[in-house]
């Protein structure tokens, strides 16, 4: 990066140089600044002028500029839901992580269609001023926002933990007569590791199947069963899942 800054330095002077000499020298344009007219004379000097500050903007703008900071991107940012695939993708070239990839993945594909399955059931079995919408509706909206938590978790141990790394040990450790501490230690951090990726899909796949069961539930209900929602085995698991999950952080 550097030489290419100086690079582009030593072009501009050139160039600066290059329009001086064709405005200067008698052999070109050749105005004089000296004993020529006040219009010759004013103009050499504007583009002598001129040449110095365009040298001065471009110096500073190539060497003593401070570069913008790199966006990275945090966790209190709003991610949306082709964020989370985007992000994922970035993973897939992972050895040996193929198939977790793949199960988020899916995973991730089947989210929204539960999603939208039941806002779809709660609009054809209540009215959005009922309370038991809003309560069908606010359980739905938390536990969505506890899957994609378990995403960003994972993402998370992606970003740390190199898995290629760890494979690549595995492969030398024999023959380099690391020690059984060694070996024990980062075998055991890779266990830990994979042991949390294993986690995240399988509370998903857990939130998955409790929202298929109250899918199933809500399309039951009848008219007399209105008051009584929260009472349903499907609500009762969601809202203890909830529960659940707010006394540890992702």
């Amino acid at each position: 990066m550097r030489s290419n800054k100086m690079l582009k330095l030593a072009m501009l002077v050139l160039g600066v140089a290059a329009l001086c000499v064709v405005v200067l020298s008698p052999g070109l344009l050749g105005v004089d600044i000296t004993g020529g007219s006040a219009l010759e004379r004013a103009g050499g000097i504007t583009v002598l002028i001129m040449s110095g500050l365009v040298l001065l903007g471009g110096t500073y703008q190539l060497l003593l500029k401070a570069e913008p900071a790199p966006v990275v991107r945090t966790t209190k940012e709003v991610w949306t839901h082709e964020d989370y695939v985007a992000a994922l993708n970035g993973y897939r070239s992972i050895d040996g992580l193929q198939r977790e990839l793949e199960h988020a993945q899916d995973q991730l594909q089947r989210m929204p269609r539960r999603g939208h399955s039941l806002r779809d059931v709660l609009a054809e079995r209540f009215e959005p001023t009922e309370l038991s919408y809003g309560k069908f509706m606010g359980v739905i909206n938390e536990v969505e926002r506890l899957f994609y938590l378990n995403i960003r978790g994972m993402l998370n141990k992606l970003r740390v933990f190199d898995a290629a790394d760890f494979r690549n040990f595995a492969k030398r450790h024999k023959d380099a007569s690391f020690s059984t501490r060694l070996v024990q230690e980062k075998t055991g951090l890779y266990r830990e590791y994979m042991a949390a990726i294993s986690g995240y899909l399988e509370a998903n796949e857990e939130i998955l199947l409790k929202l298929d069961r109250l899918l199933l539930e809500i399309s039951r209900l009848s008219s007399s069963d209105y008051r009584n929602v929260e009472e349903l085995p499907g609500m009762q698991e969601i809202e203890t899942l909830i529960r659940q999950t707010k006394l540890y952080k992702v």
